[in-house]
């Protein structure tokens, strides 16, 4: 499945009413600069010989948290005031987020709070502890987690960094972007796994201003993607979270979103949705072809590719988004295991 995103503009800068400016990209990056890792772009000769144009991965994979989510972390925490920082940081993850942020925090030397559903999976809640934050497990769903966010800010004064409705924080995941604009001048399209939207927002803009011509792909699992089904209403709706290989990209938008759904909804190109065994695909591609550990939300892009769902026309980039996925069913699912 594929769909255009609306009213999408000949050139990000363009566009006057965006709810998060370029220039907030631009003081994210001199923000974190330093403080997180500036990402190779690496050529895909497998994915280059199969698309018959030149194919990157960006690695993501490759930051200290295994994951994109501290750029936008750490970002947003570097942009509080010393008052709002000391009262200690929360939020609602789906793993990656939540461990970017209790990363951020510890560099910071204040409390955070995790709150996360039943779903996200057990490596990536230890891994939070790990960091120290202070965990809780809170009903099936990231909307039942983000409840008890918004307790703990009411009640304990907490200071709340969401995963992706945020302006810093897509500000923070947009130097990505530039990143990518830097490496590759001449880029025609960037894959970019689709959940909450704020990578996907933040990339976009990023590049939409640099590079007005090229075009941005979003990609979701099949089972609940609700950036997905809410760009094809026309306004943010409700979906069922389920179980999926790409656990990352589970979770709602929020009804109220302010900031990541418009930039999409303005920004992206298409929107392309793939099977949990394309997905395991993908897994098994990026360990055997690229020599890289992807988790299922960090495989969406070349799983499209390898389906024919995407057929680029330029050089393209592909965010291999994040790395934490379970040793054990990461080594099943190279070895054939069914999705």
């Amino acid at each position: 499945m594929s769909q255009p995103a609306a009213n999408v503009p000949a050139s990000g800068s363009g566009v006057p009413d965006l709810p998060v400016a370029f220039a907030a990209v631009e003081a994210a990056a001199g923000r974190i600069a330093g403080r997180v890792t500036r990402t190779p772009l690496l050529a895909s000769p497998a994915l280059t010989q199969l698309c018959g144009v030149p194919v990157h991965l960006k690695l993501e994979t490759r930051q200290p948290v295994g994951a994109f989510k501290l750029r936008g972390a750490m970002n947003a925490l570097l942009a509080l005031d010393d008052a709002a920082r000391r009262r200690g940081l929360v939020t609602a993850s789906t793993g990656n987020h939540g461990r970017a942020v209790a990363y951020a925090a510890r560099e910071a030397g204040v409390p955070a709070v995790v709150c996360m559903s039943a779903l996200v999976p057990a490596n990536k809640v230890e891994a939070v502890r790990a960091l120290g934050a202070e965990v809780r497990i809170v009903g099936r769903s990231q909307d039942d987690a983000q409840v008890e966010v918004e307790r703990l800010v009411n009640e304990r004064g907490l200071t709340a960094i969401p995963p992706f409705d945020h302006a810093e924080v897509i500000a923070g995941q947009g130097t990505i972007g530039l990143e990518i604009v830097a490496d590759l001048p001449d880029l025609a399209a960037v894959l970019v796994p689709l959940s909450g939207g704020g990578l996907a927002a933040g990339i976009a803009l990023a590049v939409k201003t640099l590079r007005p011509n090229a075009r941005i792909i979003g990609v979701s699992m099949e089972k609940g993607a609700a950036m997905a089904a809410s760009l094809k209403a026309g306004h943010p709706v409700e979906v069922v979270e389920e179980e999926t290989l790409a656990d990352s990209l589970g979770g709602g938008i929020g009804l109220a979103n302010r900031y990541s759904f418009p930039l999409c909804r303005a920004l992206l190109d298409q929107v392309v949705l793939v099977t949990e065994d394309e997905i395991a695909a993908g897994i098994r591609h990026a360990a055997t072809a690229e020599g890289e550990t992807v988790e299922g939300a960090g495989a969406v892009g070349i799983a499209a590719l390898r389906a024919g769902k995407v057929r680029p026309e330029g050089p393209t980039a592909l965010i291999l988004s994040g790395g934490n996925i379970d040793p054990d069913r990461h080594r099943r699912l190279v070895n054939g295991a069914p999705a």
